[in-house]
């Protein structure tokens, strides 16, 4: 099921929404009361979900919808009912709803911009040192086709490896103390 903006900011105060971006594009803007629990910590989070789905409706939240998305189909295997918002937090804040960024927490790029940063750089690495050594072209080359069947599966293995990066990680602190909520 997916909600727009609209109608989830109609439903905000009886929906419990989980953001599953990255630590650091959740603090750069999320929606308010959003419980941030990053795509790859989502199995260790089931018994909390399965909590708060009981007690209301689940909304999960990511930067476009696509992270969202992959995250519902997750949940309904595990038999976990979840909506997601549709176009993600960037139709959310075009639309003008609020967002709420914490006072003094450190906010990092978005993943999308990430990616598009370590690609560029890798096949302007590749371009380069392929001057001298021309089999350095390859590098430029397997990022393309990365980026091609990136677009074609509608998935990012250059955003996974990125997640794994420390600013992108949640502290254990942090996430116990969001499934402590959820189940509290």
């Amino acid at each position: 099921m997916s909600l727009t903006a609209d109608q989830a900011n109609a439903r905000l105060h009886e929906l419990t929404v989980i953001d599953v971006r990255t630590p650091g594009e959740y603090a750069s803007g999320h929606l308010p009361g959003a419980h941030n629990i990053p795509l790859d910590h989502l199995d260790a989070a089931l018994p909390a979900l399965k909590t708060a789905a009981g007690r209301g409706g689940l909304l999960i939240v990511c930067a476009s919808g696509t992270r969202s998305e992959a995250a519902c189909r997750h949940l309904a295997g595990q038999g976990i009912t979840a909506a997601t918002l549709a176009g993600g937090t960037t139709a959310w804040t075009r639309l003008g709803h609020d967002i709420h960024r914490p006072v003094g927490t450190r906010t990092s790029w978005a993943m999308e911009r990430q990616v598009r940063l370590a690609a560029g750089s890798l096949v302007l690495t590749g371009l380069i040192a392929g001057r001298r050594r021309g089999a350095m072209r390859l590098l430029s080359a397997g990022v393309a086709g990365g980026l091609v069947f990136s677009a074609l599966t509608d998935t990012c293995g250059m955003a996974r490896v990125l997640a794994k990066l420390p600013h992108n990680r949640p502290r254990s602190a942090d996430l116990d103390a969001t499934l402590a909520a959820l189940t509290g």
